[in-house]
Parts: structure tokens; sequence; C-alpha cells
């Protein structure tokens, strides 16, 4: 198996085989986005995927889940994933899904007969990152989607028979913004009603746009205890049945899980304690990208 550049998965991925069958981001414009820069987008030969999955069934046959990389792999036309995936299916006789990233406009721009054949196929869950349901801040922050093209997508894949993984950015909107940020996020989520949500929190990474619009003051990261009430002021919002939601990821300093439906006020307990007691949160020397 072989790859090229900084790969990423999601936290749920971190037992599946990764497969790099694009390098980079097709949109790779995003002001706070560190992780493509300097990563011209291409999709990887078919003829080298084929050569990797070979490899990997030959070496890991008991294979269960699959994550195709990079950025927004599900940008790729239908028929060559098509391909991948049933690549997959005959080498991993055990193959429960595949999962991979998504731009809003990867999945707008297929045909739902197209969806459905790529759930058909194993393809099981899609990750997107709405990042904010406010416009004004995505249009800053140059998001390839607004916040309606997302929701159309979210709900387009799921009528589809994929599972959705939906990432808000706590912090994307800065101080002054963050309440309208928490509050139009959770209000696209729950219009979305993704199968399960995440809660990830901006780090300012030296060399990206977001970066110099800091050094320039131009941008304000809201601190430990705004970050805080803007995930509290974000789930307090948010109506969703059934959907589960993490704050798993390294960037945050609060660690939660539920069902948000059925766990919200103890989740804004926890929030709260945090708040309260700081000496319970995750220490700045632990968080990570």
């Amino acid at each position: 198996m072989r790859y090229r550049g900084l790969v990423i998965r999601p936290p749920s991925e971190a037992d599946s085989y990764i497969l790099q069958v694009t390098y980079g981001c097709s949109h790779n414009a995003c002001t706070f986005c560190p992780t493509y820069k300097g990563t011209r987008f291409q999709a990887r030969p078919l003829e080298e995927v084929r050569e990797d999955i070979a490899a990997a069934g030959r070496l890991m046959p008991l294979t269960r889940r699959v994550f195709l990389a990079d950025g927004n792999a599900l940008c790729l036309p239908a028929g060559r994933l098509a391909r991948i995936l049933s690549w997959l299916r005959d080498a991993f006789p055990r193959l429960e899904r595949a999962g991979i990233y998504a731009n809003g406009r990867d999945i707008n721009e297929k045909t739902r007969d197209e969806l459905r054949q790529l759930a058909a196929l194993g393809l099981g869950i899609v990750y997107l990152g709405l990042e904010s349901g406010d416009d004004e801040v995505l249009r800053r922050v140059r998001k390839a989607d607004g916040s309606e093209e997302m929701v159309q997508a979210v709900v387009k894949a799921r009528e589809c028979g994929l599972r959705t993984s939906v990432i808000v950015l706590l912090g994307l909107a800065g101080k002054e913004g963050s309440l309208r940020h928490a509050r139009l996020s959770a209000e696209a989520v729950s219009r979305m009603k993704p199968d399960y949500l995440s809660a990830l929190t901006l780090m300012v990474v030296p060399g990206t746009p977001l970066y110099a619009q800091q050094e320039k003051g131009d941008f304000t990261l809201p601190d430990q205890r705004e970050l805080l009430q803007e995930l509290r002021e974000f789930i307090r919002c948010c109506r969703v049945e059934g959907c589960v939601f993490r704050t798993n990821h390294a960037s945050n300093y609060l660690p939660l899980k539920g069902i948000l439906s059925r766990d919200r006020e103890r989740l804004l307990r926890c929030i709260d304690e945090g708040i309260q007691r700081p000496q319970v949160l995750r220490p700045e020397y632990m968080r990570g990208l």
C-alpha cells in the first residue's frame, strides 16, 4: 500500500484500512484548513488503486471497514467509484462498509440512481463538513457550499441509503458571531437530520489565510469559556431525533457523547460544569488537529 502527502481520516475510521483514491481536495480554498495546502488535487490512477486493494486483500483479508481518502473523494465520477467499491468487495469478503469525505456539491451533482448504486456496492457513510449554518461565515472562510446546499446534500444522501456524519466547527465565526453561528448551525443540522454529528473546535494554524487575518487583528478566536458557551447554545437549539453526537476530536476542550434527543439535558449539565470548573477540561498541550 502506498500513500502520498498528509492522509487524514475521521476519528470513527481509526480501525479502517485507508485507501487513497484521490490526492488532496478538489476545493482546497478554505481559509482555516491547512491539510492539503501545497498538494495539487488529482484522481489517483485506477491501476494503482487496484494494485493497492489487491495487496491489502492479501495482507488484511479480514478487513471490515475501508475509508476512501483524500479530502472529498466523492467528487470522483460515480462509475469510477463503483469500480473501486466492486474491487473492495472482491478483496474483502467480510467488508461491512466503506466511508468517504464529501462536499455538498459532490452529492448534489450525482443522480439519485448513482448514489443508490454506490450504497448498494458498500458505500455506507459520508462525512461532510457543514462547519457553520451562517452563510456569511461560510463566505468569509471560502467554503465550497452554502448552508442550503449542504442541507440538500445530507437529505439527499440519507434518502438514497447513505448514512451521514456532519461536522460543525466551533469558533469559526470569531467572538462577535459566536452565538449566531451556534444557532444557525443548529438550525441547519435540525433540517439535515444526520445520523451522526460532531463538533470540533477551530485551531488557527500558522500558514493559513485565517492565521494571517488573526495576526492583523481581523479575526479573534473565542476564548475557552466562550467556546463552551457556543457549544452549549448549539446543543440547546439542535432538534434531531436519534442523532449520535460526539465531541471526541482532540481539538475539543470537553469530550462529550450521547444521543441528542435523549441526552440533551445531561450534555448541557456537563458543559455547565466545564464552564464552572475549567480544571476538568482538556489542557491546552493535549489539544491537536
